[in-house]
């Protein structure tokens, strides 16, 4: 398990190659979300054809259906959900914020009501680590707490400390030698707390840095601020990775940050939505305007749905509720994401990151701009 920087200064965009047992990832690079082993609408083979080569799956949900357990016995994660490639789990703390009003938090855990059948379970940092480990994953993440936005300093203050606690527990247990184990960094949208939170975690010594928290209320000028303040201060020689963002204009900043690791479930849940990413900014296939439109959803697009469907029945399909359209969304909307890291990667690699993210960002200015 190695990670190589192999292009980009000390500071701003960079190029990187992160080595797993399961292969290697070219960073920067987007995860897309298969929560409970499948990224919806589509087969391991179709994600890993749009150019994707890290996937993250949700270890809360694995943990209440199938269990663990069972995924262990069949082999692990990647033989269970046929795929081949470099895996991510999350630890459940994003469920720590998403399910509020089914959990409790105390110094040793979190006690949740299963959303499933309301039966109880308990998580620990230690638990976290044990069914990771049970799952295979390549990369790991420890127990958190995401607190809520807004919040006080004195909240984020607890939230981070009890955060660092856990990670701390975290690491003494992990002992696999071939998974990753990442640091999360809390802090809300306090500066000081930020920086408090990496030192500790240096301090610790974790294989990779995740910034956590963000996305969950708070104002893109709040985010951009804590990405300016904190990423400077992750190791240099160590993966990057920001947590739950997000829009191809959010990828871009942070890339321009230092960032190598996305995650977000836009691609995916905008695809089944009929809001399609595109070249010149986002379309809703939705609109009356498409119902003849013989033309392809982006006309610089290679992907199998550009190559093969118009318009007009793309919004047939959506509004046939036929699954064919979601599926042909999503590829599409996956394959976007995919491919505009990989042009950014070779404007990195070139030494024109700068000029190549003013030119995205020009062109995605247009479109209908659809949520």
């Amino acid at each position: 398990m190695a990670f190589e920087r192999l292009a980009g200064g000390p500071t701003g965009a960079r190029r990187g190659r992160l080595s797993t047992p399961h292969g290697t990832v070219e960073t920067p690079a987007f995860m897309p979300c298969a929560s409970v082993g499948a990224v919806k609408a589509l087969s391991p083979q179709e994600v890993r054809e749009v150019g994707v080569e890290l996937i993250l799956c949700n270890t809360y949900h694995l943990y209440l259906r199938p269990g663990h357990e069972p995924i262990r016995e069949l082999g692990g994660l990647h033989a269970f959900m046929g795929w081949q490639g470099p895996i991510l789990t999350d630890s459940g703390g994003f469920q720590v914020f998403s399910l509020a009003p089914l959990r409790k938090i105390t110094e040793d855990g979190v006690e949740f009501q299963s959303h499933l059948d309301g039966s109880r379970h308990f998580l620990s940092p230690e638990k976290a680590i044990t069914i990771q480990q049970a799952l295979g994953a390549d990369i790991i993440m420890p127990l958190d707490e995401c607190p809520p936005y807004p919040i006080s300093h004195d909240e984020a203050t607890d939230a981070l400390e009890r955060t660092l606690r856990w990670a701390e527990r975290s690491r003494d247990v992990h002992k696999e030698s071939d998974q990753i184990l990442f640091g999360i960094v809390q802090g809300g949208v306090f500066p000081d707390l930020r920086e408090r939170g990496v030192r500790e975690l240096v301090r610790l010594g974790f294989g990779g840095y995740a910034l956590g928290g963000l996305s969950v209320g708070e104002s893109k000028a709040e985010i951009e601020t804590v990405l300016r303040t904190t990423t400077p201060l992750l190791p240099a020689d160590r993966p990057r990775y920001l947590m739950g963002v997000g829009t191809p204009e959010d990828l871009l900043g942070a890339m321009a940050l230092g960032i190598d690791l996305f995650d977000c479930v836009m691609p995916t849940r905008h695809g089944r939505t009929g809001n399609l990413f595109t070249s010149t900014g986002r379309l809703n296939i939705k609109g009356a305007k498409f119902a003849r439109d013989p033309s392809p959803l982006d006309s610089s697009c290679q992907c199998y749905t550009c190559r093969h469907y118009s318009r007009a029945y793309l919004r047939h399909l959506f509004l046939a509720g036929e699954i064919l359209g979601l599926r042909l969304n999503t590829l599409h909307n996956l394959y976007f994401y995919s491919h505009l890291m990989q042009d950014a990667r070779r404007a990195i690699d070139e030494g024109r990151y700068d000029v190549f993210q003013a030119e995205v960002l020009s062109r995605l200015s247009g479109g209908d701009t659809a949520d």
